[in-house]
């Protein structure tokens, strides 16, 4: 009965406007209906990502005395318990919640342009006199206890590293002095050279990089104390998510010795400084560097398995989830990118075209969003600083995780980022990374 009143119906406008007004009306009804499906869609793809299951992590305390706004603890009671949501919290900046839809082609069509890389092949990396990956021998002194190995003096004496009252009361201009303090920061094109490729969307498949992003390093480089006591620490771990990691002596006095050298340091010691001075840390230097012991080292749980994680290993090294299909978290240093795709085991696949319309990155960019397999695993975004050093990553993450919120607005020299940082609990880094807003 109903579809013929809706007949009649028709036939009546029919009659008074004429087929043409109806056809007219009828393309607007669909495109109205299809908006409210795509408004659906999207809604859904909110909801979805914003589901949580519950996060296992051990209880550590960083054993030193520091207070934190009651707000930030209210929001973070149940943080170690929801899931991850920063596995793919890069992708929501780049991807969009409905990418164009795409016929379904075979694998040999899609890669059959002879001018790319086809994914997974290996490229050539051109080491011939730049800094081929090695184990230097000064590796090995740093398994010794850290009381019996010999550091750098730090050339800090003619070095401010008190924050301004500008800075204390602005996060960006307090990250910008730690750029301004990264004395260890490389200089493209003098110390070290990349080749961007192509861009790509965050959705799309194959591989714009013809070349490795890394063309060469100088020799020096990853000899630079801070730097080559970094590359020693990136061994000592299992990537597979869920493995307990088991760490020795050996291991612990690596921790120890990297965190004593990077204590040398501008950008280590201003923040240092920053936290007294805001009343969010009450103790000595030597107190300040267990803490960063225990806030970078400390084991947790992740993935439903404790002990197998810990701050530096999901954030600096990288780890591959096991659950459902293999992803890869984590993974944002370029010491590591560099080592890894040396190696043979990273496929740089071409830079994500930044979000805004603005100018595309180039061999001088140093703070870049790339795409790339790591053991065979895509990982479809990946923010990272180019270039810059351990102790400057370090001290911009700690001082975000301590006095910053989850989205952290900064300027870094010329660079405008966002540093998203994750906490679990009370008292671990879950996850911290750049985004670049320009």
């Amino acid at each position: 009965m109903e579809g013929l009143i809706k007949g009649l119906i028709n036939v009546a406008l029919d009659a008074v406007e004429g087929a043409g007004d109806r056809e007219e009306r009828r393309n607007q009804q669909t495109t109205s209906q299809e908006e409210e499906d795509e408004r659906s869609r999207a809604t859904w793809a909110e909801v979805v990502s914003s589901k949580s299951n519950d996060n296992q992590a051990e209880p550590h305390s960083t054993g030193a005395a520091y207070h934190r706004p009651t707000s930030w603890d209210r929001k973070e009671e149940g943080e170690g318990r929801r899931k991850e949501k920063w596995d793919n919290d890069e992708e929501k900046y780049y991807k969009p919640h409905h990418p164009p839809r795409r016929e379904q082609q075979d694998e040999s069509e899609e890669r059959k342009d002879e001018d790319w890389q086809t994914v997974g092949n290996k490229k050539q990396h051109h080491s011939a006199s730049h800094g081929r990956p090695q184990k230097y021998e000064a590796w090995q002194g740093y398994k010794k206890p850290a009381s019996e190995q010999n550091y750098s003096e730090g050339k800090l004496h003619s070095i401010n590293t008190e924050p301004t009252q500008e800075e204390l009361h602005d996060l960006s201009k307090a990250c910008n002095r730690l750029w301004d303090l990264d004395q260890n920061r490389l200089v493209p094109g003098k110390d070290y050279e990349i080749n961007v490729g192509e861009g790509k969307k965050v959705y799309n498949k194959g591989d714009m990089a013809r070349e490795n992003l890394f063309t060469w390093l100088s020799d020096d480089a990853l000899r630079k104390p801070t730097m080559s006591r970094f590359c020693a620490l990136l061994d000592n771990y299992n990537p597979h998510e869920g493995y307990k990691e088991d760490v020795t002596a050996q291991d612990k006095h690596e921790q120890t010795a990297f965190i004593e050298e990077i204590s040398r340091t501008g950008p280590i010691k201003y923040v240092f400084r920053y936290l007294v001075a805001k009343g969010i840390l009450n103790c000595d230097y030597e107190e300040f560097k267990r803490i960063l012991i225990s806030l970078w080292f400390n084991l947790y749980g992740r993935g439903g398995t404790s002990g197998c994680s810990s701050a530096f290993e999901h954030v600096f090294v990288g780890e591959i989830k096991n659950r459902g299909e293999n992803e890869i978290s984590g993974f944002h240093n370029w010491i590591q990118f560099y080592l890894e795709e040396a190696k043979g085991s990273v496929d740089y696949q071409g830079f994500i075209f930044p979000r805004r319309r603005g100018e595309l990155p180039d061999s001088e960019t140093q703070v870049l969003t790339v795409q790339f397999e790591w053991h065979g695993i895509l990982k479809s975004v990946s923010s990272t600083l180019i270039g810059v050093s351990p102790e400057f990553e370090i001290a911009l993450y700690t001082l975000c995780y301590f006095v910053g919120r989850e989205d952290n607005q900064v300027n870094l020299g010329p660079y405008s980022v966002n540093i998203k940082c994750y906490r679990m609990g009370n008292d671990k880094i879950g996850s911290v990374f750049p985004i670049a807003e320009n």
